[in-house]
């Protein structure tokens, strides 16, 4: 089954920064679309970045468009999350997940969930 781990999580200061990762266990991430969601307490889990299996598209929800920064290395067999600029409002359990076909263009399903981490900015 395909596994995914996610670590980097853990608490920081508005304005700081963390880097999310996301690795393969058991299988090669670059087979896959990853996204990265988040679930604040009291609601639903939002998609906010998504990168193709190529790499070569990437989105993001309009509320971290321009902080957040998703990418993958192959390599590693990892995708990132580079979030900086970070605000209490960014606080939410994140996920990443891996997809079939063209899931960031809207075209695929999600394969496999990774068990999530805190993250929590605030002063």
């Amino acid at each position: 089954q395909l596994q995914l781990v996610e670590s980097g999580g853990g608490l920081v200061q508005p304005g700081g920064s963390l880097r999310l990762s996301c690795a393969a266990s058991g299988f090669t991430l670059d087979n896959y679309a990853i996204g990265w969601f988040r679930q604040a307490p009291g609601k639903e889990r939002k998609r906010i970045s998504c990168v193709s299996s190529s790499g070569g598209s990437t989105t993001y929800a309009d509320s971290v468009k321009g902080r957040f920064t998703i990418s993958r290395d192959g390599p590693k067999n990892t995708v990132y999350l580079q979030m900086n600029s970070l605000k209490p409002e960014d606080t939410a359990i994140y996920y990443c997940a891996a997809a079939t076909l063209n899931y960031c263009a809207g075209v695929g399903l999600i394969a496999s969930w990774g068990q999530g981490t805190q993250v929590t900015v605030s002063s």
